[in-house]
């Protein structure tokens, strides 16, 4: 069988940390074009990090998805829209009630491309706000998949607290503001 390249859809990987991965995960796997979307950590100097040493704030990187996208149904540009509009970009090192750098907003580049577009979306955003936009952009040197119980979390443990207060009001704002890149099912 031979593969028609025309209907094969591309696939592209974004990374961003904007607070807890739990949060982050659950809103970017419901827009459309997006295929998958993996919380893990990035960032920082251990080679093998572990959940309980993030949240230590000692090995410098941020809790982070990464995202594996169709760009022909949603763009670079739109992931990251999305992402600052997701959190609170202007606050350093911390989201709500969640304080520390493994915390911190930022933006994961694999080229000079994908750099120059975060640049120019914060600037942009910089200019529309009265307090400036915190958000780190820098190269992406490894991500790190998390450990199997913080994978696909909200989906799996929807009912539990955490959910319920902290999760659950971002994804029903999520849903209204972004509803235009919803995916069908959701």
């Amino acid at each position: 069988m031979t593969e028609n390249n025309e209907t094969k859809s591309q696939e592209a990987v974004a990374v961003f940390g904007g607070g807890c991965f739990w949060c982050t995960e659950t809103m970017f796997q419901r827009l459309k074009g997006v295929n998958s979307v993996e919380s893990g950590y990035s960032g920082g100097t251990t080679s093998s990090p572990s959940y309980r040493e993030v949240c230590s704030g000692s090995t410098g990187h941020a809790e982070v998805i990464q995202i594996c996208y169709d760009p022909s149904v949603i763009s670079y540009e739109e992931l990251i829209r999305v992402h600052m509009g997701s959190h609170d970009p202007t606050t350093l090192n911390a989201q709500g009630a969640d304080v520390g750098t493994q915390y911190r907003s930022i933006i994961f580049y694999s080229t000079d491309d994908e750099r120059q577009i975060a640049e120019r979306v914060i600037a942009e955003m910089d200019e529309l706000i009265d307090r400036d936009v915190v958000t780190e952009v820098k190269e992406l040197e490894k991500f790190h998949p998390a450990e199997d119980d913080h994978r696909d979390y909200y989906n799996q443990n929807s009912e539990k607290g955490y959910c319920q207060a902290v999760i659950e009001p971002k994804l029903a704002k999520f849903r209204k503001t972004y509803q235009h890149l919803l995916a069908s099912q959701d």
